[in-house]
């Protein structure tokens, strides 16, 4: 009786994440997904009828003379299908224990991430485009647009209805000190071949440049392992514990109580469809890419630093800010922390390491700009993270920030509009270490 004791306690559902259904039931789950975790949420929900409207855009309409209409329906028509994801995920999260949920949803909220990254690296460069670059740009965004734009957001939203919030001491310190430690793994390659940037032929500085780069890919993954490990098991005791005291001090509680929950099997068919709709609207929206390049003007640094991020990231900044707002500051950080080191140490090496296996010369050598941006953040915010408090004037200053990185990356120029000798750049396009060598 006691093994089967044990085997019931580990795989029940915890009381907020009963349904009190099973199966499958269209009505109710049309219901539930529509009004959603939040009224933020909700108001996502209403550009659903551009999803299917993207689609229609893309498959029936000359895509020659309207690749501005395509891009722009894509894009918003993402918002939703990534919602739907951090809604499925966050009800499925609400049925295991709390540290496994907050790893769970934090994971399935990088899906789109991870789908975009693998269609940009399926792609062949063209004249204007490298698209080995967009991905370089988009993974430090996606690191800066959680970390500055959402946390920042966080802080806001938590300081309407209060003076300051406070959040635990092992949430922030270990997260603080896995983004130093990640930005310096990131930083290993641009900083190598930036030193030796004339000293070697360029060729062999490209390779060496690549096969560091796919090195520091395995360490980073071995050590986003490790930091789940970490959580999930070995320390999960405090964390949970600083869960649970976040799940009481939820001002809609009471609400949350009430509230319709999907079933087990809704929450999976939920993400199959969410799932299945990113995949194809990723491959519409990067398919536009060369037009904003090529006809728009846009900069390869504004569509992967700015552009990229905040449509891959959205359903984490909802969940994360509703969270914030409900007084839940340690789930919050959690999911901004979470999936600011998830794209540090596994999404970003992930996909060097599917370059590698298709033999694209993807490496971790990044623009000087762009990487100074992402360590001077990491300072940022890792000294407001210091005092375990926060207020509205901190978030307002990490938007703040963040609003001026996207400045600067609007003129930021492409490597083709470039002039010969002059440029900065470290990411291998004038010397072929991130790509480069197609053009």
């Amino acid at each position: 009786m006691v093994p089967r004791t044990k085997t019931r306690s580990f795989f029940s559902v915890r009381p907020e994440g009963q349904s009190g259904r099973s199966g499958f039931h269209p009505f109710h789950f049309l219901k539930i997904t529509f009004r959603s975790a939040s009224w933020i949420s909700r108001m996502v929900n209403i550009l659903w009828p551009l999803v299917p409207a993207a689609i229609a855009v893309k498959y029936t309409v000359n895509r020659h003379h309207n690749e501005l209409a395509i891009f722009v329906l894509s894009y918003l028509a993402m918002i939703p299908c990534a919602n739907l994801i951090g809604f499925a995920g966050g009800m499925l999260a609400k049925k295991v224990p709390h540290v496994l949920g907050v790893l769970l949803e934090t994971t399935l909220g990088s899906i789109v991430e991870i789908v975009l990254f693998m269609v940009l690296i399926s792609r062949e460069p063209t004249d204007k485009v490298d698209y080995i670059q967009v991905i370089q740009a988009a993974i430090l965004g996606s690191i800066l647009a959680t970390m500055l734009l959402c946390l920042g957001l966080c802080f806001i939203a938590g300081g309407i209805k209060r003076d300051e919030q406070s959040f635990s001491e092992a949430v922030s310190e270990a997260g603080s000190g896995l983004l130093l430690t990640a930005g310096v793994g990131l930083a290993i390659p641009t900083v190598f071949k930036s030193s030796l940037k004339g000293s070697i032929p360029a060729p062999s500085l490209d390779q060496k440049t690549i096969d560091i780069s796919r090195s520091m890919a395995v360490l980073l993954i071995v050590a986003y392992l490790v930091y789940v490990f970490f959580q999930a098991r070995t320390h999960h005791g405090i964390y949970d514990a600083i869960f649970e005291q976040d799940t009481q001090n939820d001002d809609d509680k009471h609400k949350d109580d009430l509230q319709s929950k999907l079933t087990f099997v809704e929450c999976v068919i939920a993400l199959i469809i969410s799932i299945t709709l990113v995949t194809f609207i990723s491959i519409s929206l990067v398919e536009q890419i060369p037009y904003l390049v090529e006809e728009r003007h846009v900069s390869d640094a504004f569509v992967g630093l700015i552009l990229i991020p905040l449509v891959e990231k959205a359903a984490e900044h909802l969940t994360a800010v509703d969270e914030a707002y409900d007084n839940q500051m340690n789930f919050a950080l959690s999911h901004v922390l979470g999936a600011t080191l998830q794209t540090a140490l596994f999404n970003g090496p992930l996909v060097v390491l599917v370059g590698w296996g298709l033999g694209k010369p993807m490496s971790l050598s990044f623009e000087v700009f762009d990487l100074a941006m992402l360590i001077l953040a990491i300072l940022t915010v890792g000294n407001f993270l210091r005092d375990q408090k926060s207020n509205y004037l901190e978030g307002f200053l990490c938007v703040t920030v963040y609003v001026g990185i996207a400045v600067a990356a609007g003129y930021f120029p492409s490597p083709h509009d470039r002039v010969p000798g002059t440029t900065a750049s470290t990411s291998g396009v004038d010397a072929g270490g991130g790509g480069g060598e197609q053009h």
